[in-house]
């Protein structure tokens, strides 16, 4: 029964501090399983690697920092992090930014991911209708791609990933 509660588990440990996340809503459902599956396809007809939905653990460092996005993304040549959880930084992770979660998402994880140099940093803001893509450059992150209402944003680090983010968004 442990490992079960375990796998089901929504909590995280941001800087040191055990925080538990409520369920999505199912909007927010909605809209990471319309990107996850776009993403997801792409990745596997290009063969680039390995892509996962929450509840996933990445620990950056054991009892320090362990988030959950909603989806991360892994290069083939970096899948030595998966392991029981990953255990290292993927190259990509994304955010559904929900009300509650605006802060948490906006601030307090993205300054985590860019302290660990995530390559790749998704912010989806719904209520919005908008896309921001990140990526790392000395040491910081820069605005790489961005969609609003309409539009089209690209990856860097999922070389040739172009999604219109109606196909999200619908």
């Amino acid at each position: 029964m442990q490992t079960i509660e375990r796998d089901l588990d929504l909590t995280e440990i941001i800087n040191g501090e055990e925080v538990m996340g409520p369920s999505p809503f199912g909007k927010h459902q909605g809209i990471g399983g319309n990107l996850y599956g776009i993403i997801w396809h792409y990745v596997k007809k290009n063969e680039l690697g390995k892509v996962y939905y929450s509840p996933l653990d990445i620990i950056f460092e054991e009892g320090v920092n362990r988030l959950q996005p909603d989806i991360l993304f892994i290069k083939k040549e970096n899948m030595s992090i998966f392991q029981d959880w990953i255990r290292g930084v993927p190259d990509m992770v994304c955010e559904i930014v929900s009300p509650g979660s605006f802060e948490r998402d906006t601030e307090i994880k993205k300054a985590i991911y860019e302290k660990y140099r995530v390559p790749e940093y998704w912010i989806v803001l719904p209520e919005f209708f908008t896309i921001k893509i990140l990526t790392i450059e000395k040491d910081k992150y820069k605005l790489h791609s961005i969609a609003e209402v309409e539009g089209v944003v690209t990856s860097k680090v999922i070389e040739g990933l172009q999604i219109d983010i109606k196909d999200i968004f619908e």
